[in-house]
């Protein structure tokens, strides 16, 4: 007797009669069906879909494996010539090296950094589209009423490339020489000291919203149109103090056209060294600042995440690299995508209570 051949619909194939009634075969045929199932005269055959995924899975740990084939794009949200550029323009040269394919920067500014990851977002999964990721992301998931991305659901993370602490500056004619003093001074004057920032809702608001919160003082808010505007003021005595990130304070310190009070990173910065840290002048526990890393949209392979993982952190120990970024302030890192993934939702509902507690809110 001739062998039949059939197939069966998704979650097949079966190995009983009744299990391949909705493939089209009438009841009363299940007794016979079963009879050939045990004489091993039935063949199942495996479905169509099932046999272009299993395909696709084979393409896709191939394409993996050779990867990377073609030129990668690398989008960044900031414009070109800062120093969040320099850091994306320096890895992007070494992998590019590295690889022998060129990364091609893609500066996508705009929107607190909100632009360029709904790009990165929408990009097919397959490595040849990285995004760098910063802090800014991680306030915006609160901050932005509506978002068109979510940081944690629709990336994964490769590693954190570096981070560049806050120094907290005042102007020189402020008597105060440490951070207990500053908090001394701001409790005998309550809501007369006054701080700038970049622009409510960023980075340098919230830092020091962190920091007013936790040492216990009233200080009130100055929101500038970006930094610039805001060290001239602060310069000028216009308002008292502000936070810069180290690369942007250095100048101003060793003109002495400020004073540097602390750093706010965990432990002392090598490029600093003989800043404090806030945490150890009187406020334990705080830490803030600019951090810097590369994720993938959601669905990347695997083994591309661990090619990117294993090559960045290569360039990263590279001397001149680390030569190159300290001197822009950067303190490099290079942790696994777990321990990134990790620092990130940690960072969403931390920076989440800061912005509640500013009122700080964008729609």
């Amino acid at each position: 007797m001739a062998e039949i051949s059939f197939t069966v619909p998704p979650g097949g194939p079966a190995r009983r009669a009744d299990k391949v009634l909705a493939a089209g075969f009438p009841e009363h045929s299940r007794t016979a069906l079963q009879r050939a199932f045990d004489a091993g005269r039935v063949r199942a055959l495996v479905p169509a879909r099932r046999s272009v995924a299993a395909r696709r899975s084979v393409d896709a740990a191939a394409a993996a494996q050779d990867y990377p084939t073609r030129p990668i794009r690398f989008v960044v949200p900031f414009p070109p010539g800062g120093g969040a550029d320099t850091l994306a323009r320096v890895l992007g040269q070494k992998l590019g090296e590295a690889w022998g394919e060129q990364v091609v920067i893609d500066n996508r500014p705009g929107a607190g950094g909100n632009i360029s990851a709904e790009i990165a977002a929408k990009a097919a999964p397959d490595g040849y589209t990285i995004f760098q990721g910063n802090v800014a992301h991680a306030i915006s998931a609160s901050l932005y009423a509506k978002l068109n991305y979510d940081l944690v659901k629709d990336f994964s993370p490769v590693t954190q490339l570096a981070s560049t602490p806050f120094v907290l500056l005042v102007n020189p004619s402020l008597p105060a020489g440490s951070v207990k003093e500053l908090i001394a001074l701001a409790k005998a004057k309550p809501g007369q000291l006054n701080y700038g920032s970049s622009g409510s809702g960023g980075a340098s608001h919230l830092a020091m919203e962190l920091f007013r919160s936790m040492a216990g003082i009233d200080v009130r808010h100055i929101p500038y149109k970006g930094a610039g505007p805001a060290a001239t003021d602060l310069i000028s005595g216009q308002i008292q103090l502000m936070f810069f990130v180290q690369a942007a304070a250095r100048p101003h310190m060793s003109s002495g056209r400020l004073r540097g009070l602390a750093i706010g990173s965990a432990k002392r910065s090598s490029a600093l060294p003989a800043l404090p840290t806030i945490a150890e002048s009187g406020v334990p526990g705080y830490e803030a600042g600019s951090w810097y890393g590369v994720l993938v949209p959601r669905g990347t392979p695997e083994r591309v995440i661990a090619k990117l993982h294993a090559t960045i952190t290569q360039v990263l120990g590279l001397p001149d690299v680390r030569e190159r970024l300290a001197n822009q302030g950067f303190e490099l890192v290079g942790n696994s995508p777990a321990q990134f993934g990790a620092y990130i939702r940690a960072e969403i509902p931390k920076w989440a209570r800061v912005v509640k507690a500013s009122g700080a809110r964008v729609d």
